[in-house]
Parts: structure tokens; sequence; C-alpha cells
């Protein structure tokens, strides 16, 4: 059976790098912040090319702790994506600001900047696109509409680590990025993290203060803050793994090109990638009309595969309570219906990713 993610294959690859890191962290006594954070909040500013990284604890407190300190709160609104993970507006309601549903250009996935600027009101505060499955989210034009409207643009890069748009790293495009490191991510921990990168030395400095119980001196407490710290023994992890990241995401790039070519004639609704991105190929996501028959002749064959995702969050229980109702966000739902994730990783052969194909055209 060839497996969706081996999470067990890059600490194999790294071992000994990983062990002495973990030992290192350990033996430090640093158990909470210290020089791993620190360098790692370094090393990882400086390959995103901006000025500032701050670790936190998850990918989803670092969306929420982006947008409180960009003042994000009650009566607010936020333009969030119709297509995306549920964390995106998880984050925004729990600074007690309403998402906005915007729908996704749907040969890439991402939001449509073309049907941004309907969605803004008096009461917008930022918007919020996403690097869905690795590839960039088309930036200037949302730029463009924020700097219009005086708005905050905060990008979601859970999945995009390294990605490029128009050439430049993701990063520092928007006021600020979130950044998850879950373990499956293409830069993952061995556990949950979290960071937030920008050039905004004001916005870093209020995330570090929310992080920490809203404090910067022990027992002095500025504001209600929250507990959400990167571990130092995670942040030794990322350290090795960081080093690792270009020469993974090649090879995550290689096997899509063979993706690409090889289920050309398929039949399947392949990737779209714009001349203007270079995306990561954290999935490799293709639509099949009738998604569970053709799951079930993969894993006929050995392939395991997963949905990212089978149920839009407008049409979650979490978000019953907007009113929300099937047909409201068409493309969402139907892209939601039929996508399907195709095994891809860096511990991933060629020929397992040939016997995917194979059992793709069968």
């Amino acid at each position: 059976m060839i497996p969706f993610l081996d999470l067990k294959a890059p600490y194999l690859e790294l071992k000994a790098e990983l062990d002495e890191a973990i030992q290192r962290a350990v033996s430090s006594g640093w158990f909470i912040g210290g020089p791993e954070v620190d360098q790692f909040e370094a090393d990882y500013a400086a390959y995103c090319e901006v000025d500032h990284a701050v670790g936190v604890a998850n990918g989803l407190d670092a969306l929420h702790l982006a947008l409180r300190a960009m003042g994000v709160g009650a009566g607010d609104e936020v333009i969030v994506p119709s297509n995306t993970y549920i964390a995106t507006w998880l984050a925004v309601v729990q600074c007690g600001a309403t998402p906005v549903p915007v729908e996704p250009n749907e040969a890439t996935y991402n939001i449509d900047p073309t049907l941004i600027e309907a969605a803004v009101t008096s009461d917008t505060k930022v918007i919020l696109p996403v690097h869905l499955y690795g590839q960039p989210a088309d930036l200037d034009p949302i730029l463009e509409i924020a700097r219009k409207h005086g708005l905050r643009v905060l990008e979601d890069g859970a999945q995009a680590h390294g990605a490029l748009y128009k050439g430049k790293r993701l990063g520092g495009h928007g006021d600020a990025v979130a950044w998850s490191f879950y373990p499956g991510k293409n830069l993952g921990a061995m556990g949950d993290a979290g960071a937030v990168t920008t050039n905004d030395p004001d916005l870093a400095d209020r995330i570090k203060v929310l992080r920490n119980y809203g404090s910067r001196v022990k027992y002095v407490n500025e504001e209600q803050g929250y507990n959400s710290r990167l571990d130092p023994i995670q942040a030794a992890i990322l350290r090795v793994k960081l080093a690792y990241l270009d020469e993974w995401n090649n090879r995550r790039r290689m096997m899509a090109t063979q993706y690409q070519k090889g289920l050309a004639e398929s039949g399947l609704i392949l990737p779209n990638v714009p001349d203007w991105a270079d995306p990561v190929w954290h999935l490799y996501a293709v639509r099949h009309a009738n998604r569970e028959g053709f799951q079930k002749q993969l894993e006929s064959q050995g392939v395991s595969t997963l949905i990212h995702y089978p149920i839009p969050p407008h049409l979650q229980g979490a978000f019953k309570d907007m009113g929300f109702k099937k047909g409201d966000f068409p493309i969402a739902e139907r892209i939601h219906d039929e996508i399907i994730s195709l095994p891809i990783s860096p511990s991933l052969t060629a020929q397992e990713a040939e016997q995917v194909v194979r059992a793709c055209l069968n």
C-alpha cells in the first residue's frame, strides 16, 4: 500500500541531526523560549526574506493572534475564502469578528480577487487570502484593493512554505503571513507549532506580547493575552528541517510534474498553475465527478488518498448560526464534492508515483 503520507520518513532521513537537535534543546535547560526559539525565528525570517518571525504554539494561534494584533474585534468583518480549511474562519470568530466568504477562482481554488471588492463594507478590517494546497493566491490585485480601502492583508501560508509569487518567496507581501508547522506540512514539527512573519515591527511586537499572557515584563500584564509559545524542542527540530525545505520542495515539484504529464489524458481535473506562481505542492489535489468510486478504485490498487476537504466551512455545524445553506457558495461546494488528494511527499519515489498514475488510469 502506498501511504498518503509517511510522517516517519523525514525523521529517518535526518535522524542523526534531529536526535542531536532534540538532545541539545533538552540539555539547554530552556523549556519555554530561549536560544532555540530565538534562532529559529531569525532563521525563518531570513528564509522568508522578512524582518520578523514570531513563533507561536500552532497555526490557528498564528492566524488568531495576527488578527488580534491588527485590531480585529467584535463588529469587524474579515474577508475569507469560501474554499479553505476551517481554521481560517475559526481565527476570525475567535476575535469576535465575522467571516465574510468570497468564492474561489475555480481553476486555482484560491480566492478570486475579482470578487473581493464587492464584499468590502464599512466594517471590513482585513482581507485573509489562503495559499491553498501550496499554491500562492494572486496577491497583487488583493493588495491593491486593500490599499484602496485602507485594509490590512493577512495571508494564511499554512500550506505554502517556500512558495514563490512572481519570483518572490511568500512571507512579506501583505502585512503578515500566518504559518502552521503541523507535522504533515512541508516544514513540519514533531507536534504543533506555528509562526507569524512580517516586516512591521509594531505588529511583531504586539504578537510577542499577546502570545505571552499580554506581557513583555514578567508579572507585568499590559493586556489580556494568551499562552501561545513555540516550544524550544519543536524550534530545534524546525531549525534542522528548514535547511532541507528547498530540497524537499523540489522533490515535490518533480513528483507533481510526473503526475501532470502522466495524468494529462486521464479525464481528471488537474491542478492549474498560473505562470506567476511557483507552488510547493503541499497537496496534489485532483477532481473527479464520482469521487467515492474513484477513491475505492485507487484503494483497491494499493493507493491511499485523502480529501481536502469534504465539507466547506459555511456548511459546517460550527457555523450554523451564520445561517448559510447549501447553494450559497456553489463553486466551493462543487470543489468540496469532487476534490481528492493523491500521495505526494519528499519520501515518495518515482516508481511509487508511477504506480499512482497507473492506478488512476485503470
